[in-house]
């Protein structure tokens, strides 16, 4: 369009309509004969036309009757695809229409190779990506099936076995080391019950195996009174022990059941130790064991069970009462602990200066069914739950038993309450400390 109107320009403003047209004839056939062009004047005269346009367009619009901005179209002839332009133009006063077109076979056949090249691709594209999708996401899952593999793979018989472990720093890996870890708890668990069962089995096999000789041998043959009198005793010892075991099973079953629960009060801690003091008097007087109990007169009240803690000191004093030699001693005693103007926990104390407890059975006194030595005195063993049981009463009372023992010098069990209120009985002085539980629950004078 720029050069039929530089063409235009270029010509003399004199010349005629004949010579103009001779003009554009000549140069634009050679250059432009294959291409889309026609020209019209304002008065209707064709000043050039291609070949092949009149075939197409017969006519076309004067100048003052085509739109000013121009107008772009396509048009199909002869199966060839035209992007065509109409626009008027004003050159030396004259006004002419000018249409003129280009092709689109070319870049038809182009986009057309390309539709097709893309298909091809498209085609080639989505089996390679499947493909690769298959094997991807079979390895990025075989980690699952091997995990899935193993999980139902582990039974009751095998719970040592474990996940594989996964270095791939994912999800997965995660998994795999949470899964491990529950196993090995579970197996933990899974132990401690056929430890239990079998321990259980174990210690009340004996007592039952007894009672058994003991009522065969007394009926085998004609006894006399104080045969029978004697089995009787024997029976009932070995009731006895049944009959403690088997409560400090059920006591250890509820513990692990979850329904074991302790009834916190506010107690004389004091009254308790000497009570519990009075009752064991008597058996370290029987077994030769000199007995001191250092508690003083002042009222020390603390937050706690009572049973429970009675149990946790009468284990502590059975345990004394059985590794203590005759002559030797053991003494229950309460000290207060904290700032000297201001204590504010008070700690309990067994010791003795017994046989003593060796470091290596010290890691393990504590566990169910251990017992670390035979013991001097009592009618049986024990079960080694004593101390289990005493622990776990400790920490429900948020405390611990700190064991301090040296082997052949004795052993000092120690358990540390949170004090409350204090009350010396002797002068009437009180002294305060608030602790867990609020004020209004402290008992008053």
């Amino acid at each position: 369009m720029r050069g039929v109107r530089r063409f235009l320009e270029a010509r003399p403003k004199n010349e005629s309509f004949a010579q103009l047209h001779d003009s554009i004839t000549a140069d634009y056939n050679v250059s432009h004969g294959n291409k889309w062009l026609q020209v019209i004047d304002e008065h209707g005269n064709w000043l050039y036309r291609s070949p092949h346009v009149p075939a197409v367009y017969s006519t076309l619009v004067l100048p003052q009757q085509a739109p000013r901005e121009g107008r772009y179209f396509t048009y199909v002839t002869e199966s060839i695809h035209v992007r065509a332009l109409i626009e008027p133009i004003t050159v030396h006063g004259v006004a002419y229409t000018v249409q003129t077109g280009l092709t689109l076979d070319k870049t038809l056949g182009i986009l057309t190779d390309l539709r097709a090249q893309l298909s091809v691709l498209t085609v080639i594209g989505l089996a390679l990506s499947s493909l690769a999708g298959y094997f991807m996401s079979g390895k990025a899952l075989s980690p699952i099936a091997a995990i899935a593999a193993e999980a139902q793979r582990i039974n009751e018989r095998n719970l040592n076995c474990r996940m594989p472990e996964l270095n791939t720093r994912d999800e997965l890996a995660s998994l795999s080391a949470t899964l491990n870890q529950m196993l090995a708890r579970i197996e933990a668990g899974y132990r401690a019950v056929r430890s239990f069962t079998a321990n259980a089995a174990h210690e009340l096999s004996t007592p039952v195996a007894l009672l058994q000789a003991e009522a065969e041998v007394a009926v085998a043959f004609p006894r006399d009174a104080e045969y029978y009198r004697a089995t009787c005793d024997h029976v009932l010892k070995n009731s006895a022990r049944m009959g403690r075991l088997i409560g400090q099973l059920l006591a250890l079953a509820r513990v692990d059941a979850g329904v074991q629960s302790v009834r916190f009060e506010i107690l004389n801690l004091t009254d308790l130790l000497q009570e519990t003091a009075s009752e064991w008097s008597t058996r370290f007087a029987d077994a030769g064991i000199e007995f001191t109990c250092r508690i003083g007169s002042t009222e020390l009240w603390t937050e706690a069970d009572y049973l429970a803690l009675k149990r946790l000191f009468c284990i502590l004093l059975e345990n004394a009462w059985r590794y203590t030699p005759s002559g030797q001693s053991v003494e229950l005693s309460l000290h207060e602990c904290g700032r000297e103007s201001d204590p504010s926990h008070v700690e309990v104390r067994v010791s003795d200066t017994g046989i003593g407890i060796s470091p290596e059975d010290r890691i393990r006194i504590f566990e169910r069914f251990y017992r670390a030595a035979s013991p001097l005195r009592g009618d049986f063993a024990g079960s080694g739950l004593g101390l289990a049981m005493a622990q776990w009463i400790a920490k429900r009372h948020n405390t611990k038993i700190d064991l301090r023992s040296a082997l052949g010098k004795g052993s000092s069990f120690r358990v540390r309450f949170a004090r409350i209120f204090a009350r010396d009985t002797a002068s009437g002085d009180h002294s305060f400390h608030i602790g867990s539980i609020g004020q209004d629950r402290i008992p008053t004078a």
